[in-house]
């Protein structure tokens, strides 16, 4: 379950940061533990706050040196393959966002087409506020809708049948 949505300003009270330090710090902690266990990956964490001298590393000391020399002994395109700084993510965000809007645009203009196209049979006329565009787009619907129909009654039909044998 999600907690409430949280403000994210700078904690003004030095006994209130103190305590939101140490929850997150172990929440951090926890589920570096359960990514690691459930992934089955290797991670390490270090954690430095100026309230203490040495920083604290998870899993160890030994386990984060472990972690970094596997890092370190990348070769650079294999270690920087999958970084991305902020503005390379949002590019990312940005491109996946307009590749998704195109799909629904396209969704959404088949289904604006196919409900013209019926309403046009059940009218029996096509109405002559339609513009162009609409025009070439419902014929082709309906071109597309009577290929899918060939289609499914020549699937329906036995293979005699359509090469018109008799058996």
């Amino acid at each position: 379950m999600t907690g409430k949505k949280l403000n994210l300003t700078y904690i003004v009270s030095d006994a209130k940061r103190k305590v939101t330090l140490k929850k997150r710090k172990n929440s951090l902690i926890k589920k570096m533990g359960e990514i690691t266990t459930l992934c089955g990956i290797e991670a390490c964490a270090i954690i430095s706050s100026h309230n203490e001298l040495q920083p604290e590393v998870w899993p160890s000391h030994f386990g984060v040196q472990n972690v970094l020399s596997k890092f370190k002994r990348m070769s650079e395109t294999e270690r920087y393959m999958k970084m991305l700084n902020q503005e390379s993510f949002m590019n990312q965000r940005i491109m996946k966002a307009q590749e998704q809007l195109k799909k629904l645009r396209n969704e959404n203009k088949k289904k604006e087409t196919t409900l013209l196209m019926y309403q046009c049979l059940r009218n029996g006329n096509v109405d002559e506020n339609i513009k162009m565009a609409n025009m070439n787009d419902l014929s082709w619907m309906i071109d597309q809708t009577l290929k899918d129909i060939d289609k499914k009654i020549t699937k329906g039909q036995p293979e005699e049948a359509m090469n018109g044998k008799k058996g």
